[in-house]
């Protein structure tokens, strides 16, 4: 990858960031994103950094083993990318939020816990798929690492509980999208919830996915 190609995708991790921020998904200094690059290595937001104020010459330039070349230090939540990416050698970015509908689903003591959200739309099962719920950790837990890697090779997102959605994509902008998509149908699922809503059957999203693989 060219440098050229490089701030191309730090412009970009700006751009993206800026606007999840502007339209509250993300909030304070929450939230992280990351691209995998040619090399095996990753651009990733620093600790601590606000999503809509991001420096595209500070983000963290990280090698294939994570160590850091260049750049400020990655977000402490890294070790969530790695184990995401370790099991989805397709995925190209990962957007992680904190955004409000999405963990409020996490917090239901009544949703399942192998698909939190129903297939309520048809650009859901496209973008999401199957949605689990990974247990609650104390943030920065290496252990929760584990415990996405253990799912991450059979869903392209997952739902930290009391925490936020983890999700991956093709591209950075296919993970935003699907992000964006997920919180939509969070919110559409409270506000359904209790109602009994009807979803798509299982013919429905098995022609979905068969029609739309997301990566």
């Amino acid at each position: 990858m060219s440098v050229h190609d490089e701030n191309g995708l730090r412009e970009q991790i700006s751009i993206l960031g800026r606007s999840l921020f502007d339209r509250g998904l993300t909030m304070g200094s929450s939230g992280n994103i990351s691209v995998r690059l040619d090399d095996g290595g990753w651009l990733m937001t620093p600790t601590n950094a606000c999503l809509g104020r991001l420096d595209p010459a500070r983000i963290s330039r990280m090698d294939r083993d994570g160590r850091l070349l260049e750049g400020d230090k990655p977000t402490k939540e890294s070790f969530l990318h790695m184990a995401m990416y370790a099991e989805r050698p397709q995925s190209g970015a990962i957007v992680h939020l904190h955004s409000t509908h999405s963990v409020a689903v996490s917090c239901l003591p009544d949703i399942d816990h192998d698909d939190c959200i129903p297939p309520l739309t048809a650009y859901y099962v496209m973008r999401v798929g199957k949605l689990p719920l990974v247990p609650y950790h104390i943030p920065g837990d290496p252990s929760l690492g584990d415990a996405v890697r253990g799912l991450a090779g059979q869903h392209s997102a997952v739902l930290l509980a009391n925490h936020g959605p983890v999700v991956a994509g093709k591209s950075l902008e296919a993970a935003v999208y699907a992000t964006e998509e997920l919180e939509e149908t969070a919110k559409l699922f409270l506000l359904l919830h209790g109602r009994n809503p009807r979803a798509l059957t299982p013919e429905q999203v098995a022609e979905l996915e068969a029609r739309f693989p997301r990566d």
